[in-house]
């Protein structure tokens, strides 16, 4: 059985670290090519990354009707309507998990999710669909992390397209009252949140507080 050819979604500097990434989970066996990605922006088709060529959604899947994709865009929303549209053409996703991430069995992963280097995800993990967590996270007992979403620490509950900023940190909840980020949460880089974030609102601060728009 051959590699398993990889589309990956996106062509900014995650998408770059995505396809990285995929090569590196080939050290012990070949199991994956990185045969294109695919960007909506159409003066990029035709180019290469990294060695690699961007093309259109349509293009990826007429030549490459057998390949899995991952997308690899750093907004949730963004990512959520990618995967949509690479569904809606008859794509199905792969996860990808760097090779040096320490996991337990305890862990429910759904399609599309990347874990990169460098991360722990104790046990009783759920990550919904096309979660991404970078590098070097630290995932808690009992996390569940919904669709599109990044990151998460002891008893914290995500909802669907939060977005975590770099070395932001989140408090334990408890199994009685796990710490809830609602919907569409933005939690802003070096923030500490300690209580529930409520749906579409931006937190910024220690401790983390509602951002005052002017």
């Amino acid at each position: 059985m051959g590699a398993i050819q990889i589309a990956v979604y996106g062509g900014g500097g995650f998408a770059r670290e995505v396809a990285w990434l995929v090569q590196s989970c080939n050290r012990s066996s070949h199991r994956y090519d990185v045969v294109c990605f695919i960007d909506d922006n159409e003066a990029l088709h035709g180019s290469e990354l990294n060695g690699v060529m961007v093309m259109s959604l349509e293009a990826a899947r007429a030549r490459f009707p057998d390949a899995k994709v991952v997308c690899a865009v750093g907004s949730p929303k963004v990512r959520e309507q990618i995967a949509r549209k690479a569904a809606d053409v008859g794509f199905s996703f792969e996860i990808i998990i760097h090779p040096n991430v320490e996991r337990s069995q305890w862990i429910d992963i759904a399609e599309g999710v990347v874990i990169c280097a460098g991360n722990i995800l104790t046990t009783n993990i759920t990550l919904g669909r096309h979660v991404q967590i970078n590098l070097d996270c630290t995932i808690g007992h009992d996390v569940i992390l919904g669709d599109f979403t990044t990151l998460a620490s002891g008893w914290v509950h995500m909802g669907r397209r939060v977005h975590v900023g770099t070395g932001a940190v989140i408090i334990n909840g408890t199994s009685d009252h796990p710490l809830v980020i609602e919907d569409d949460a933005v939690i802003g880089a070096g923030a500490c949140v300690t209580k529930r974030i409520a749906a579409g609102t931006t937190v910024v601060g220690v401790p983390a507080r509602p951002l005052e728009r002017r």
